[in-house]
């Protein structure tokens, strides 16, 4: 992610700093860097809002277990970062994404799960999606896709996790990761939104840009 000072301008404004002056020390560690992945919409969706079991003009639900997802952008020093774009993907509850590339098992994608969605976040920083708890596939474990878009137009993409899944070590981007507390920051605790939905889950998923 590109700060919003330059290496030049940095070194530029070096000699206008005290050598006895500490520079301002980072409190928090940046949230670790994944793979886009193969299945990032050729398209968006006509429908790509915060909410995706719900698409507009259709009757039914998303399958699978809702989540009510939520968190907070922030930059090294806590920072929040507002008005930036946060994108998620991520694949339905037979394991295919809406994406033509996905051919796994035959099985058409459902219908009613918008398997991408967009919001941006407030004047805090935070954002929330309604979506469902992510399942795993051949060769992945259970993961959504995150996406955040600056208003400078850089990005960054990351991918979270469900903390203590049993196919996490087997899985092909964290279990390649052996810093235990980056596995720490991508893996999120899930808990009971059965106020808000019936039967559904809830987590938290702060992301950190440095």
């Amino acid at each position: 992610m590109g700060n919003a000072l330059t290496r030049r301008a940095v070194l530029g404004g070096a000699l206008a700093i005290s050598v006895a002056t500490p520079l301002r020390a980072a409190v928090l560690t940046a949230t670790p860097r994944q793979a886009t992945g193969p299945y990032y919409p050729e398209s968006l969706p006509l429908d790509a809002d915060n909410d995706l079991l719900q698409i507009a003009g259709r009757q039914g639900r998303g399958a699978g277990e809702p989540l009510h997802l939520s968190g907070r952008v922030s930059d090294l020093n806590g920072g929040p970062i507002a008005a930036a774009g946060v994108e998620i993907w991520q694949c339905d509850a037979q394991g295919r994404y809406h994406h033509p590339r996905d051919r796994r098992g035959g099985v058409k994608a459902d219908a009613d799960f918008q398997g991408f969605g967009r919001t941006e976040t407030n004047a805090d920083g935070l954002y929330r999606f309604r979506t469902i708890v992510p399942v795993p596939y051949p060769g992945r474990a259970p993961h959504i896709h995150f996406k955040v878009v600056m208003r400078n137009g850089d990005s960054f993409v990351t991918q979270m996790y469900l903390r203590g899944h049993p196919s996490n070590d087997r899985d092909v981007l964290f279990g390649r990761l052996r810093d235990s507390q980056a596995r720490d920051q991508l893996a999120v605790d899930l808990s009971s939104a059965a106020d808000l939905d019936a039967g559904g889950r809830r987590a938290m998923f702060d992301i950190v840009l440095g």
